[in-house]
Order: C-alpha cells, then sequence, then structure tokens
C-alpha cells in the first residue's frame, strides 16, 4: 500500500469517527431529554391542573404551547423496528424541523439486521446531514427530504431524496463532485466503502433541483 493510500484511510477513519461520535451524541442527547421530559410529567399536570382549578386560562394556554415546543424537539416521527435507526432518523427529523425542512419519513424494518450499528448510522447520518445542508440554501417554501426505507426479501433499501439549488450535476471518475470541500468527499466515501464491504449497490442520481440516493444492504 502506497505512503498516499495509507494517508487517505487514516483521514478516512479518523472522519469516520468523529462523524460517528457527533452522530450519537444526539441521539443520546435526545433520548436523555426525553426521559427528563418524561419523568417531569407528573409535575407538569400538577401545574396545569393548579391553573385550571384557579381559572388561570391564559396562564394554562402559555404553559401549555411551551410544552408543545419542548415536545417538537424531541418528537418521535417514525419506528422502524430497529433501534439504531429509530434513535438517528428521529434525532436527524428533529434537527431538521427545527430547521424549518419538512420530513417525509416512510421506515419499516421489523426484522434483526446483520448490519453493524455504528455503519448504518454512519450512512444514515451523512446522508441525511447532506440533504440538510443542501436544503437550507433554498428558500423555505422549496425545502423538503424524503426518506423511504424497507425490507426487499434479504435486503435493507434506502432511498434519500433532498432538493438542492443546484442544476444537474456530471460525475467525474465515476463521483459526483462534491460542492463542500474535502469533509463531504470523505463522507461519501464512507458510504460507498460500508455499501461495498457488505456487498451492496448504491446508486445516486442528480436531477435539476433534486438528489437521489438508493442503497441497497444485503441482511
Amino acid at each position: 500500500m502506497s505512503f498516499l493510500s495509507r494517508y487517505v484511510d487514516k483521514r478516512l477513519a479518523a472522519y469516520q469517527n468523529v462523524i460517528t461520535t457527533n452522530h450519537l451524541n444526539e441521539v443520546n442527547d435526545m433520548y436523555t431529554q426525553m426521559r427528563g421530559w418524561k419523568h417531569d410529567y407528573k409535575n407538569h399536570l400538577s401545574v396545569m391542573r393548579s391553573y385550571l382549578l384557579a381559572d388561570e386560562k391564559e396562564a394554562l394556554l402559555k404553559y401549555i404551547n411551551e410544552l408543545d415546543t419542548d415536545l417538537i424537539s424531541i418528537d418521535t416521527h417514525v419506528k422502524t423496528g430497529n433501534r439504531m435507526a429509530d434513535s438517528i432518523l428521529n434525532s436527524k427529523i428533529s434537527y431538521a424541523k427545527n430547521k424549518n425542512i419538512p420530513v417525509i419519513a416512510e421506515a419499516q424494518i421489523f426484522k434483526p439486521l446483520t448490519t453493524q450499528e455504528t455503519d448504518l448510522c454512519v450512512i444514515i447520518g451523512n446522508l441525511f446531514d447532506n440533504a440538510i445542508e443542501a436544503n437550507l440554501a433554498l428558500p423555505e417554501d422549496e425545502r423538503m427530504i424524503r426518506v423511504f426505507m424497507e425490507m426487499k426479501g434479504t435486503q435493507l433499501y434506502m432511498s434519500f431524496t433532498n432538493f438542492t439549488a443546484m442544476k444537474k450535476q456530471k460525475k467525474k471518475s465515476g463521483r459526483f463532485a462534491s460542492s463542500k470541500g474535502d469533509n463531504n468527499g470523505f463522507g461519501l466515501i464512507n458510504i460507498d466503502r460500508i455499501v461495498e464491504r457488505y456487498g451492496g449497490y448504491i446508486n445516486r442520481n442528480s436531477e435539476d433541483g433534486a438528489f437521489v440516493t438508493e442503497i441497497l444492504l444485503p441482511q
């Protein structure tokens, strides 16, 4: 192996470790919030009951609105049947919605996966991060991310579609060039290497205003 190959491998490994850690921290933060809210559930009910008994409707409404805003940030948007997929998807969907990016997600797995959780985290996390960044460059009324996941026989199928301000891109040396510098390039390479390691399939398609990534992973 050449010096350049070893250098690139080290950079890729370091980047993947950082990204995986960031994604897992996001997931842990979300579930810490959820546990905290459930712990305070009775306290919230007690406060609302006291406002109601005192006929303080404006204070009650204000309190309910504050709780509603808090819950939006930790809502469980999808239940795939897989713990890691649920964790990273719900974390990213909540983050996207906080950035005023609508997300349409349909995901059903409901069977044990042989794909390592860290690999699943890297794939979903990178695809979602790229989609969010592309959407942030658009006016709010043009933003949208679509996510679809299901089992196709013994294969896990994933599809991510995001709207983008970019025109149709052309491949160079079999790859779409990154518009975000080396870090995004490393993210794409990491996804490709994971898919290749599992003997899977990946296809990226660029059209004017949209970018689609499809992945099949044998299970």
